[in-house]
């Protein structure tokens, strides 16, 4: 993998590596990255997907092998790691610098996040600040990361500030500024490890977030896709548009009658989101797209009378706000009325306690071109994963990418193989005489086969269910009838049940979609992986029912495009938490029955690792009681 990326460097080729769990993928680029930057003076990125890959690249990974080559460099390289503006604690805020705003947070973490958060939740906030205050005063990082033990995001929120709130160069404490800092110091680097949403906004946005760089090493590129799309995606909201206007009154000078008109405008939009119902707009209602439209001209009337010159921007943090607000209400509204070909709107309800939240959101139908155009178009760029190849071919996940079509970039992909005997070390068991899983939850027959499973195993199992309600199903039920502990997501922090699944070997631990990915607990403490059903995403889901349209149109078969392709990549992720170094032994089972009936079976299990596979319940049950009988190592 090593001389691949390094070949690619070279001739500035793409590349797309699959590399198997366990086999030092982060080394194997960093190497050549390192030679690379060293001796050509370009600077390289590293993207990560995940905070935890970018703290061990930056904090482990990258310091080692620096101490470990530095006698074969001619000059030693530099690193640093950069993140987007709202991870580091704001000075000039935290000094009193902003005015309190309390609908800030509908911007900054989204209405959806925000709603029904009352008085209950303010409880200790106070607290928090003053923590971050006493931080504040030691940190020479300013990264929320470094403050141990964290805070909210709620008192985040109130000590920090986003890029569109940020006075820049007019901040009185610009020079001091951790974010700042950290772009300087990124600008010096000749390594920047950055994550996806950073990497997304830096290409495809207005402004430059990354200094200058040559080549792009994409880890977890997996996860680039979907990343890319939440970059690029954005809700519209009645309580944010009023929150705009309320922002524009208190901080503008703007006549109250301009600023009437948003709040009118608002009104229309209200009542025409309420009448339209949930999810996607094949065909926009009247009411609606004159709502959109109105809003749109009002935001940008009180834009424009707020003054727009450059010099208007002094260093005044309620207007800065205020403009801040209009500006993206304005954005959104305004994209939303173009309608453009490859954008798609829906409408979205969600309920928090006893507060509805209807958004009017929109995202990409695709976003290929886009990083054809703004990532490939640009850099040399490395994307390395477990999971590249789907179902033996590399071709959808680089259709996805962008690197498919007369116009695309030519790309060398490879596949490095694992340093596992996965034949060996592994059984795939497909629990075939189960009936086709329930439409929600697991059926009595599913809840049996996993007690005899987790029975059997005498626990070590991570259950991995495609919902909330699956999980909790599976833990209630198997509490009463097992001798061995269960740990359910949510009843504790995440990392405290992961610390404490790894150290005991009879625990087990049920939970969803972030332990498909997140978890790496190699030993015999996780022996059993079990899988409830197919990850297929929810049909209705917007996106999804767009995306298989448009593949339709395009001829190609829309459930394998879009639903199986997704499937097979979390389904090849839930798989891979099982085999984590060379002494691992154990079993994935998966409890739906389509696995070998469905056309599709062939595609799924030609995108998982080459277990031994087996349909013997009993056969597996008794290699279980087996490892179980060898105990727990001295």
């Amino acid at each position: 993998m090593a001389e691949a990326v390094a070949g690619a460097l070279d001739s500035g080729t793409h590349l797309l590596v699959q590399a198997g769990t366990g086999t030092g993928k982060s080394l194997a680029y960093l190497v050549p990255a390192v030679e690379y930057a060293v001796r050509t003076g370009e600077r390289v990125v590293v993207s990560t997907a995940t905070l935890a890959l970018q703290a061990q690249i930056i904090d482990r990974d990258l310091p080692r092998l620096l101490g470990s080559v530095k006698s074969d460099l001619t000059q030693k390289p530099q690193a640093a790691v950069l993140k987007g503006r709202r991870n580091y604690v704001c000075k000039h805020k935290l000094a009193g610098g902003y005015p309190d705003d309390s609908m800030s947070m509908l911007f900054d973490l989204g209405a959806d996040d925000a709603a029904g958060r009352g008085d209950a939740q303010s409880s200790g906030l106070g607290e928090e600040i003053s923590r971050v205050r006493s931080w504040e005063r030691i940190t020479e990082t300013g990264d929320r990361d470094d403050l141990i033990p964290g805070v909210s995001d709620r008192a985040w929120a109130q000590v920090s500030v986003n890029a569109f709130d940020c006075l820049g160069s007019h901040c009185p404490l610009y020079e001091e500024c951790f974010a700042e800092r950290a772009r300087i110091k990124a600008s010096e680097a000749d390594i920047v490890v950055t994550n996806h949403a950073l990497l997304a906004i830096d290409a495809f946005g207005d402004s430059t977030v990354l200094p200058e760089h040559a080549a792009v090493v994409v880890d977890e590129a997996h996860e680039l896709r979907d990343r890319v799309t939440n970059a690029l995606s954005g809700s519209l909201t009645t309580t944010m548009i009023n929150a705009a206007a309320q922002s524009a009154r208190r901080h503008t000078q703007v006549q109250d009658g301009v600023i009437g008109l948003l709040e009118t405008a608002a009104s229309a939009f209200d009542k025409a989101l309420d009448a339209t119902p949930e999810g996607l707009l094949e065909k926009w209602p009247d009411a609606l797209a004159d709502a959109v439209v109105a809003v749109r001209d009002a935001a940008r009337q009180i834009t424009a009378d707020s003054g727009q010159s450059r010099e208007a921007k002094e260093a005044d943090a309620g207007r800065q706000m205020a403009r801040a607000r209009l500006q993206e209400v304005f954005e959104l509204a305004e994209r939303m009325a173009e309608s453009a070909e490859n954008d798609v709107v829906w409408v979205s309800r969600s309920r928090f306690r006893e507060t509805e939240t209807v958004s009017l959101v929109v995202a990409p139908l695709s976003v290929a071109g886009t990083m054809r155009s703004g990532l490939f178009a640009d850099s040399t760029v490395i994307a390395t994963s477990a999971t590249l190849a789907l179902g033996g071919r590399f071709e959808p996940v680089a259709a996805s990418l962008g690197l498919a079509g007369p116009e695309a970039p030519r790309y060398d992909a490879i596949d490095v193989g694992s340093p596992f005997a996965y034949e060996r070390q592994g059984i795939l068991y497909v629990a075939s005489r189960l009936p086709k899983p329930a439409r929600s939850g697991l059926t009595e027959e599913a809840i049996e086969e996993l007690r005899e499973l987790i029975t059997a195993s005498r626990g070590g199992a991570l259950g991995l269910f495609s919902s909330k309600f699956a999980a909790v199903q599976a833990a209630e039920a198997l509490r009463d009838v097992v001798d061995t502990p269960i740990l359910l997501q949510g009843e504790d922090s995440l990392g405290a049940l992961v610390a404490r699944f790894s150290a005991e070997d009879e625990c087990s631990l049920f939970g969803t979609m972030s332990l498909w990915q997140g978890v790496d607990v190699p030993g015999r403490t996780c022996r059993l992986v079990v899988i409830d059903r197919i990850p297929f995403p929810r049909p209705d889901d917007p996106l999804v029912k767009a995306r298989t349209h448009a593949a339709e149109r395009n001829r190609a078969n829309g459930f394998m495009t879009v639903s199986a392709t997704h499937a097979a990549l979390r389904l090849a992720q839930g798989a891979g938490r099982l085999i984590r170094s060379t002494a691992d032994r154990g079993v994935v089972a998966i409890l739906d029955s389509r696995l070998r009936t469905a056309r599709y079976a062939g595609f799924l299990l030609g995108s998982l690792p080459p277990m031994w596979k087996t349909e013997n319940g009993a056969a597996v049950r008794g290699a279980l009681a087996r490892l179980a009988q060898d105990g727990p190592a001295d």
